[in-house]
């Protein structure tokens, strides 16, 4: 199949794009590089720079290319910057979403992978969280893409929209030999930051203690990018087959604490981490674990590296590798 990849120049489009290869599709990058990578891009795709709020730009990639599916990836993802700047939020995730879905309803492309969020369940009444829990964000970039579930909802009813609308739980990890993995600016996820900080000999802050979990600390369900990728393959393989509107949680089932993911990441470096302890962030709930019974049972979604010590083991293999190339390339 040949298959649009939007933001594959970013940590998890890259890695879908690299699966995508290995299965022999043709696949066509568009990235605006805007917090994507140059040098994440797989020579063996071709790549269109680009921004998806440029309706031309959009429509010369269409008219040009017969898809047999679209995923994308392409948006901003910090919740705290989503809440100092919503506008680019509403602007980059749900109009660039808008505009690429409406091309491919002109050019008759059915089949459309979205890279959604369990952020559009707000902070939970029950956990774990099933795809049924109330949608209820706590911030405009969950907004950004419960508008776009929404919206793919409606092309489906009115255009025949097949969909397959994918809620990542903490999105995490590297390749197995350190290869590739996840840089992004800015950076607000726990591992890779401390994971900087123990490489960078600088404290690493822990926001909140005070939470209503066993050790004090917020507790996340954390999925392997390399397990992440492959629930998109099986979801686009049920869309080529079936058909159809789905909407699925992509976590394990089980969840860590920071102060767990911490511990995992003094083990596998050998390194005392120094800890700076601030308050919690605003809007971060006590315990977020998707219920994954429907993705299990429906795509027979089985996650392999995911749990705690290959997901810290993989990405430290990353981030030395990366700090060893700035250091030679600063001396």
């Amino acid at each position: 199949m040949k298959i649009l990849v939007t933001g594959g120049a970013g940590y998890i489009g890259s890695f879908m794009v690299k699966r995508l290869l290995e299965d022999n599709h043709q696949v066509v990058i568009v990235d605006s590089l805007e917090r994507g990578h140059k040098n994440n891009i797989d020579d063996k795709a071709e790549f269109i720079e680009g921004n998806l709020l440029s309706k031309e730009f959009i429509q010369g990639i269409f008219s040009k290319n017969k898809f047999d599916g679209v995923i994308h990836f392409a948006g901003f993802i910090s919740m705290a910057e989503s809440m100092e700047n919503p506008y680019i939020y509403f602007e980059n995730n749900t109009l660039g979403a808008l505009n690429v879905i409406e091309e491919m309803k002109k050019y008759q492309v059915n089949n459309f992978i979205f890279s959604s969020t369990a952020g559009v369940y707000g902070n939970p009444i029950k956990i774990p969280i099933s795809e049924y829990h109330p949608q209820n964000p706590t911030n405009p970039y969950g907004e950004s893409k419960l508008m776009v579930e929404t919206m793919l909802a409606w092309y489906k009813t009115i255009s025949g929209l097949n969909f397959a609308a994918l809620r990542y739980f903490n999105a995490c990890g590297a390749a197995l030999d350190g290869t590739m993995g996840e840089d992004h600016n800015p950076e607000t996820h726990i591992i890779p930051n401390a994971i900087r900080a123990v490489l960078d000999s600088s404290e690493f802050v822990l926001y909140g203690t005070d939470y209503n979990t066993p050790d004090g600390t917020c507790i996340r369900d954390y999925i392997h990018v390399l397990d992440l990728v492959e629930s998109h393959i099986l979801a686009l393989d049920k869309l080529v087959r079936e058909g159809g509107g789905y909407v699925y949680n992509v976590g394990t089932g089980e969840g860590h604490s920071n102060k767990e993911v911490i511990s995992m990441i003094e083990k596998v470096s050998g390194v005392k981490l120094g800890i700076k302890q601030e308050g919690r962030r605003p809007g971060d709930a006590d315990v977020l674990i998707a219920d994954s019974a429907k993705i299990r049972k429906e795509l027979g979604f089985e996650p392999k590296y995911s749990d705690l010590s290959t997901i810290v083991e993989t990405a430290w293999k990353w981030h030395v590798k990366i700090s060893n190339l700035k250091s030679q390339i600063s001396k």
